[in-house]
């Protein structure tokens, strides 16, 4: 058994819990870095006795972050927020919060360090997060030159947000909207509503994305280097919808949403306690997130990556009408 210990971030989170599982079973030692320890004890029969230790640090403050980071030979940083709540801002967390991560692991001299960012991040983008994550990738790599950058387009899995939260949708709304068409145009003797069905995505597994990182724990080559990752398929947000009805047994009317609809949408969307929507993520729609070319960027790593196909039906099934015994399990 390898007796290396790594320091986790965001170890309780969607990814996090995937990164430890993997981490266990390749023999590694893993302090699991969380702002609630006890919530966290899921993780624990993850490894033999002992192997997983769940321990309270929480990024913004540099103090605890020293504390759990003394001592390990890796760490990784999955932590992230997708709104701003209180004082959990996106500077907060993606710049400063990873500036302390990285700082103190420079200073306690770990030897990897891997920072989860995210496709498109970018000090140009007029989105507040991808911005903010983009400036995180910059302090990051200034105070530890070494680090492995993440940067994944929308992961799904079981637990993920995004697939889960539009299969909820499609349980009690009459519409899907379809994010990021056109208004409709006249063309070809038709009304195109659809146009080419709004944003694009790669989605990448949550479980593939994991595996990349832990190999990053056992592979030189890719200290200092970005990695975009993504699946290997491309989707519309109209042929997500549909795999979503597919995979639900459910019909739904389709409506275009242009992204100046979308915006307003959002603006009313904000003056709820939990916003199923901002303005923010409407600007971050307006940008395909999918990798340049043909590529998945799974190529430096020794696995393939796993379409959406194979785990829809797994976990969507929840969703169907009927139940999840249904005749449409599995669809």
């Amino acid at each position: 058994m390898k007796s290396r210990l790594i320091t986790v971030f965001g170890a309780s989170g969607f990814i996090g819990s995937y990164v430890v599982k993997r981490l266990a079973k390749q023999g590694y030692l893993v302090r699991a870095a969380v702002r609630d320890p006890s919530a966290a004890s899921f993780l624990k029969p993850m490894g033999d006795v002992g192997q997983v230790t769940p321990v309270q640090a929480n990024v913004r403050n540099q103090e605890s972050v020293i504390k759990v980071i003394d001592g390990a030979d890796g760490v990784i940083n999955l932590v992230g927020i997708f709104r701003q709540i209180g004082r959990q801002r996106f500077d907060a967390v993606h710049c400063q919060g990873a500036t302390n991560v990285a700082q103190a692991a420079a200073d306690v001299g770990s030897r990897y360090l891997v920072h989860m960012s995210a496709l498109g991040a970018s000090l140009r983008s007029p989105s507040i997060y991808l911005k903010s994550k983009a400036a995180g990738e910059k302090s990051v790599t200034k105070v530890f030159p070494n680090a492995t950058i993440i940067r994944p387009s929308v992961v799904f899995g079981p637990q993920d947000v995004f697939f889960n939260r539009l299969a909820t949708l499609a349980c009690f709304s009459p519409v899907m909207p379809v994010m990021g068409c056109p208004y409709p145009k006249y063309n070809a003797g038709r009304i195109d509503f659809f146009g080419n069905g709004g944003t694009l995505f790669q989605p990448v597994y949550a479980g593939d994305v994991a595996d990349a990182i832990v190999q990053t724990m056992e592979d030189d080559t890719h200290a200092g280097k970005i990695r975009d990752l993504g699946g290997p398929e491309v989707f519309s947000f109209k042929e997500i919808i549909e795999k979503i009805l597919h995979n639900t047994g459910r019909r739904k009317f389709l409506v275009p949403v242009p992204f100046g609809l979308a915006s307003t949408v959002a603006f009313l969307a904000e003056l709820l306690p939990v916003p199923p929507l901002t303005r923010d993520q409407v600007t971050m729609l307006r940008n395909n997130s999918v990798l340049d070319g043909e590529a998945n960027g799974f190529l430096p790593f020794d696995n393939t990556p796993t379409s959406v196909d194979v785990m829809l039906p797994s976990y969507l099934d929840k969703y169907c009408k009927g139940g999840r015994f249904s005749r449409f399990s599995g669809a």
